[in-house]
């Protein structure tokens, strides 16, 4: 079950990377795309929890290190 979703500008600041970076991520497996179709954008919504965090400045939120890229999602393939 995902936890709060957000979309890909959002999730973008919390990395402290491009949009397209974030993209890029859940092409790889890295990053869960959830869809949302009421969305007018492009109805894509990315879970909080699967972002890494950008370390940031306390007083300014100034970007000090962007986040590494989150390891690939595992998903267990079934036996045939």
């Amino acid at each position: 079950m995902p936890g709060l979703l957000i979309p890909v500008d959002l999730a973008a600041h919390v990395a402290g990377r491009p949009e397209a970076t974030i993209r890029r991520w859940a092409a790889e497996g890295r990053l869960t795309r959830h869809r949302d179709r009421w969305r007018r954008k492009n109805g894509v919504l990315y879970d909080m929890d699967e972002i890494p965090e950008a370390e940031r400045d306390k007083d300014t939120l100034a970007l000090i290190t962007p986040a590494d890229a989150p390891p690939v999602i595992e998903t267990a393939l079934l036996a045939a």
